[in-house]
């Protein structure tokens, strides 16, 4: 697909999105229903996104580790509100290595409960506290209807875990984590949304209350664009992560979990892409800067003159990531590679 058989955004956004995506080769179909590949194009800007937000997260004095994939059923259990609340989106594993497992494994959906019982024997006294991990990784909900990015049964983000002495530490964490979030969107997506708290109805199932900051979409809907929860001592609670106080007292821990997913990429596409293809803020743009030579009697000096053009444009790499590409292939004409440059969205 070339720009001019790409729908217009302006005349019906939900084709020009996934129309976009894959004649920019952001990504494609995957063999299973609502699955997608990211291709390299797409994954590059994850890969900003990370960087980026490492950044925030060390900030923070949160420290990435990983947890495994699968989850036993019995831990998802111990608390009652969220494994209802997740119940309808679970993956289960029943059989491995060619046998029936005595005890069925749900595939991660999110990762409270393996990281809680974990957390359970590393936290007894107020010395181990605060205890700040966060993890890049993969989560599968099996939804029903799926969309590129916005909608997907597997897809990637990262989810931040923290576990405190007091609820006034949990909640000045949950609002660090909204205000990292907040900064991302504005100086790195170049996004803008309404911060706020979730209604009892819309909170995550299993917090004390929830913060999100949602994006109005061009077709009039609302997109949650991250979450930050403070969960007071519901999972504590269930999980038996307490701790020794100062006084000798036994506490249980406030915790907190907050996240970003793939999801925001197509908040991205959405907000800023046009009837000509996509538009990625230069923070983010794989491809930040395309040279296109007019060959001609004097290749060699064109050529030349290019090639320092892209090592100016490279120097810039501190400022904005990504790289600077020259496009001379003779097989292809400056129109489409005009139309691809455009097509692709590079700044």
């Amino acid at each position: 697909m070339d720009k001019k058989s790409l729908t217009k955004k302006s005349e019906n956004i939900s084709d020009w999105y996934t129309d976009v995506i894959l004649a920019s080769g952001m990504a494609d179909y995957g063999p299973v229903r609502g699955t997608v590949v990211i291709m390299p194009y797409g994954y590059a800007i994850w890969e900003y996104i990370q960087a980026d937000f490492n950044k925030a997260i060390k900030r923070m004095g949160v420290q990435n580790a990983y947890f495994p994939l699968f989850i036993p059923m019995k831990l998802l259990q111990k608390e009652e509100t969220h494994v209802k609340g997740f119940a309808p989106e679970l993956a289960v594993v029943t059989h491995g290595g060619g046998e029936k497992l005595a005890e069925p494994l749900a595939v991660r959906p999110t990762s409270e409960t393996i990281m809680y019982e974990m957390y359970s024997k590393w936290i007894s006294s107020w010395r181990d506290l605060p205890l700040k991990i966060n993890q890049w990784n993969n989560v599968v909900r099996w939804e029903k209807r799926t969309y590129f990015f916005l909608r997907t049964l597997e897809f990637l983000w990262q989810e931040g875990h923290t576990a405190h002495a007091t609820s006034d530490e949990a909640e000045e964490m949950t609002l660090s984590a909204l205000s990292e979030y907040e900064k991302i969107y504005k100086d790195v997506y170049a996004m803008a949304g309404v911060v706020g708290r979730k209604s009892e109805a819309e909170k995550f199932a299993g917090a004390d209350h929830t913060y999100t900051i949602e994006f109005l979409m061009p077709d009039g809907k609302a997109l949650q664009g991250c979450t930050s929860h403070h969960l007071g001592q519901n999972f504590s609670k269930a999980f038996d992560i307490s701790f020794q106080d100062k006084e000798g007292k036994s506490e249980f821990v406030y915790q907190t979990s907050w996240g970003l997913s793939t999801r925001s990429i197509g908040g991205l596409i959405l907000a800023h892409g046009d009837d000509s293809g996509l538009v990625i803020p230069p923070r983010l743009a794989p491809i930040k800067a395309v040279v296109i030579p007019i060959l001609g009697k004097k290749d060699a000096e064109v050529l030349k003159f290019c090639k320092k053009i892209k090592e100016e444009i490279q120097k810039a790499e501190s400022i904005f990531p990504g790289d600077a590409a020259i496009w001379d292939d003779p097989d292809k004409s400056y129109g489409w590679k005009a139309n691809n440059a455009e097509l692709k969205g590079s700044p």
